[in-house]
């Protein structure tokens, strides 16, 4: 009678999209850090409907390395929907995510799972202490996101912690259990307010391709992350009509006193550039607020963000 399999210690979750280039490296690296840990262990790719040769290469990397899982997901959902996606179906005590890029480098998990085993903690961030390779624009935007983040009082993120991180069994199953809508786990995982600790390394370049995160996406990802954990926008907005309505005050004042005194009132620019800046602070709180009512629409219509169309672990295959 053969024996049981262990009980997974670890899953290490990969979010990938077209990532065919990097692919052969990041399953070198890898398998070289995870076979070093002793442990057993699992790798969940997601594969976030890659139109590439991603799912091919998985494939063939699986036939000589039983330890890699693949969820492949019905359609490109997002690198958060995949990240949540590989956390649900992860099985391990303990779950790390990390992106397929080898910015984050994969060698710094063994630091991370032994931080979290000797100090008894549920979360290990990884820091990113040197962020040289990156572009000035980014190391930029990175601090003005963090900087609005706790200004806004929404939550005390790590500073330059993205989404490589390690969670404990109870963390993970703590963010599966949130019927929240666009997550941003590198603000969601900090809210829950688990015991943490963070380990830091020097953020690499992209090892191959090109990266998944534009500047598009970098600003839905900051909205998300604002309107998300925050009400300071709405009371941004209610601060500005009632600003609005002071100033209002004061022009009806000064054009009642001008008529009292008989001097002739401003022309038409006066009056057009009045109208222009009140629609425009009608227009920016109109914006604020159908963003926080987009999100509780979403959130009626409890539409999942993934459908997984194969697990490897399913199938046997």
């Amino acid at each position: 009678m053969p024996e049981p399999a262990a009980p997974i210690a670890l899953s290490i979750v990969v979010p990938m999209f077209n990532e065919e280039a990097v692919l052969p490296l990041l399953v070198e690296r890898l398998r070289t850090v995870a076979d070093g840990l002793d442990t057993a262990y699992e790798v969940v790719a997601v594969d976030d409907g890659s139109s590439d040769a991603t799912p091919v290469l998985l494939e063939r990397y699986r036939r000589d390395w039983p330890e890699l899982r693949i969820v492949r997901l019905r359609a490109n959902s997002g690198h958060q929907a995949a990240i949540s996606a590989g956390l649900a179906r992860a099985r391990g005590d303990y779950v790390v995510t990390l992106d397929a890029d080898l910015q984050d480098p994969p060698e710094v998990i063994p630091e991370m799972l032994r931080v979290a085993r000797e100090d008894a903690v549920d979360v290990v961030y990884g820091v990113r202490h040197d962020r040289s390779t990156d572009t000035a624009f980014k190391r930029g935007t990175a601090r003005l996101f963090y900087w609005i983040i706790r200004r806004l009082g929404a939550i005390e993120a790590p500073q330059d912690a993205g989404d490589y991180r390690l969670m404990s069994r109870a963390t993970v199953q703590a963010v599966n259990s949130l019927p929240e809508q666009n997550r941003v786990l590198r603000l969601v995982v900090p809210a829950l307010g688990f015991p943490s600790a963070a380990v830091g390394y020097t953020r690499e370049v992209r090892a191959a391709g090109h990266t998944k995160y534009p500047l598009a996406k970098m600003v839905r990802l900051a909205v998300d992350s604002v309107t998300g954990f925050s009400l300071a926008p709405l009371r941004f907005a209610t601060w500005l009509g009632l600003l609005g309505g002071l100033a209002a005050l004061g022009v009806l004042v000064y054009a009642v006193v001008a008529r009292l005194l008989g001097q002739a009132l401003p022309g038409w620019t006066s009056t057009v550039v009045i109208v222009a800046a009140v629609g425009a602070v009608q227009l920016l709180a109109l914006g604020i607020l159908g963003e926080y009512v987009g999100r509780m629409y979403a959130a009626m219509q409890a539409r999942p963000t993934y459908f997984i169309a194969h697990d490897s672990l399913d199938t046997g295959r």
